[in-house]
């Protein structure tokens, strides 16, 4: 059976929910799931658990996203991105430097609030933002708590002197729930100009990098050779300290008993037979479990 994750490339132009069902279907599996959806006109890293990783999916959430993208200044749309209505527009007379632009940058990093876009999957009432935005009903959007840790402009922004427009890359790094596409319009806000997400990339999730990244072709072509584009469960707890376990150690923690270990940290992996069986944590003077794997058991 197959168990690890899948650090997928997704292209644009597909949901992220199509991309585990044509996952399902060619590996004939179906405990699968992915770790943070991608708008479909967003590419980029998108990992996919795959049967007992699937337990893991909460802890992926937890790691940091990094994207890189293009934002334009000079029309606004419903949705925050090209792909939307147009809602407003104003012509720029005088380029924004670089140095406004990294310097609104500035005032959307760290702990924020943030309004998410009208189309996105937030639910209110059980109903999620864009089935209202679909129907013309108006709706309260809840203010959502996101960590920025950072945004930056990269290479120098370009005018166009015929459109009136501006186009700037960024690359952006943040916590879960963070809506990039509302980054690129509050950022239009404080330079008091409408703004737009055009282009995005998500360039890292859950601790992988989109150099490990396969697409739906590379697995397709290599489907017997799982080891090309299939992560080992244990690459995600590379950076947790790990602490091997005897024979009678390993008895009990398949028990799931708690255990009195000699470890640095909060949280620990325990090892047993070269394999990543559970990953404990610190309770007072014991480590207690917090995720059971039992890989190979």
């Amino acid at each position: 059976m197959l168990n690890g994750i899948i650090v997928l490339n997704k292209p644009r132009g597909v949901t992220s929910s199509d991309c585990v069902y044509k996952l399902r279907k060619l590996l004939k599996i179906k405990k699968i799931g992915h770790a943070g959806t991608l708008d479909p006109e967003v590419n980029g890293v998108l990992p996919i658990a795959v049967g007992q990783a699937t337990k893991l999916i909460e802890k992926m959430h937890e790691k940091d996203k990094k994207y890189i993208g293009v934002g334009l200044l000079g029309f606004a749309t419903d949705s925050y991105d090209v792909t939307g209505k147009k809602i407003a527009e104003k012509k720029i007379i005088t380029p924004f430097s670089d140095e406004e632009i990294q310097s609104g940058m500035k005032k959307l990093v760290g702990d924020i609030s943030q309004m998410p876009p009208m189309y996105s999957a937030v639910k209110v009432n059980g109903k999620r933002l864009y089935e209202y935005a679909r129907e013309n009903i108006e709706v309260q959007r809840p203010m959502r708590d996101v960590t920025v840790k950072s945004y930056n402009l990269v290479n120098t922004s370009t005018y166009d002197y015929e459109k009136q427009q501006q186009t700037f890359d960024f690359s952006v790094t943040c916590s879960k729930g963070t809506y990039v596409r509302s980054l690129v319009n509050d950022l239009g806000a404080i330079l008091d100009v409408p703004a737009v997400m055009a282009k995005l990339t998500r360039i890292a999730s859950s601790g992988y990098n989109i150099t490990d990244a396969v697409t739906l072709e590379d697995i397709s072509r290599q489907i017997d050779q799982p080891h090309f584009w299939l992560q080992p469960i244990d690459s995600f707890f590379d950076n947790v300290e790990h602490f091997v376990l005897n024979s009678e150690q390993y008895d009990q923690v398949r028990n799931g008993a708690a255990l009195k270990i000699n470890a640095s940290s909060n949280e620990v992996a325990l090892v047993y037979s070269g394999k990543i069986k559970a990953i404990y944590e610190k309770k007072l003077n014991v480590y207690k479990p917090q995720l059971m794997l039992l890989q190979n058991d």
